[in-house]
């Protein structure tokens, strides 16, 4: 087991840990992390995603060095913009930054609470609901909030306010009618289908994947439904079926896309059931 992952479960069972980085020192992913070089924004973005998911990574040069990057260049009065451009924000990054920071300690942070403003003002839910963003940017990328918003913006927005939720203010009324509101938008369409024809909605959306990129995976959808305890819905009951399915002889689930860019580092590969998966699975492992 990679110490990253060893850490966050000591972490996660309650226990104290006297020397953190001793654990992140020898971690086979921080090394892949620190061997990066030649990164472009987009890598940055996706490297900060990484680290954010692995405790006490905040306190590292690399995670600094990245934190300041978007503080400087992606940050915006308005949210983060991936071009760095504000015209240019879109849901799916600036909620991917956004819980990033809220994993690093940053959830308070100037750079985050513009973006959670931005997400309550302009983010919308519905195919009724028209967003009050009057920056065209947001229509070039596939169509971010057209006549149908787009679904990875809501589910990343949604997996966001979660996290924002769970470790920086659960009381932000707010943002707590905003998760179900999402969610349950997100369990008309059974959390992966299209309503027209019961499809999956996006590619990769019932792939496994960790760490997040920007598609819509499987991990993300189990995430949202651990996190907002609606698991047990029975609008859900297709979701948490084809994860049964996905388990290998071996009991776990094995990582089924890894997604290329430099600067994304996979947590595991897919020749044999992932440790990451299955710690992040535990809850629907045990339906």
């Amino acid at each position: 087991m990679d110490h990253a992952l060893m850490l966050r479960l000591k972490i996660s069972q309650g226990e104290i840990i006297d020397a953190p980085l001793h654990y992140l020192e020898q971690s086979e992913i921080i090394k892949k992390y620190d061997k990066l070089t030649n990164l472009k924004s987009l890598g940055k973005i996706f490297a900060l995603i990484g680290l954010a998911e692995i405790p006490y990574a905040e306190e590292l040069p690399l995670t600094q060095e990245l934190i300041g990057f978007v503080n400087q260049h992606l940050a915006t009065s308005e949210g983060f913009a991936f071009t760095g451009n504000l015209e240019e924000i879109v849901p799916c990054y600036n909620a991917l930054l956004f819980e990033a920071y809220c994993r690093l300690g940053l959830g308070k942070s100037t750079e985050a609470q513009n973006a959670l403003n931005w997400i309550k003002q302009y983010q919308v839910f519905d195919r009724e609901q028209k967003t009050a963003w009057p920056h065209k940017g947001i229509c070039k990328f596939g169509g971010c909030m057209k006549n149908t918003p787009c679904y990875i913006g809501i589910g990343k927005t949604v997996r966001a306010l979660l996290t924002y939720q769970e470790k920086v203010d659960p009381a932000d009324e707010k943002v707590n009618a905003m998760i179900n509101h999402g969610v349950d938008y997100m369990l008309q369409h059974k959390m992966f289908c299209r309503l027209t024809n019961g499809q999956p909605i996006s590619p990769h959306i019932t792939d496994s994947m960790f760490p997040q990129s920007y598609h819509l995976s499987m991990t993300d959808l189990v995430y949202i439904l651990q996190k907002s305890q609606r698991i047990d819905d029975p609008r859900a009951k297709d979701l948490v079926q084809l994860l049964a399915e996905k388990r290998s002889k071996t009991g776990g689930w094995k990582i089924d896309y890894i997604y290329q860019y430099n600067g994304y580092v996979a947590f595991d590969n897919r020749r044999k059931d992932s440790e990451w998966l299955n710690y992040l699975y535990h809850e629907i492992k045990k339906t």
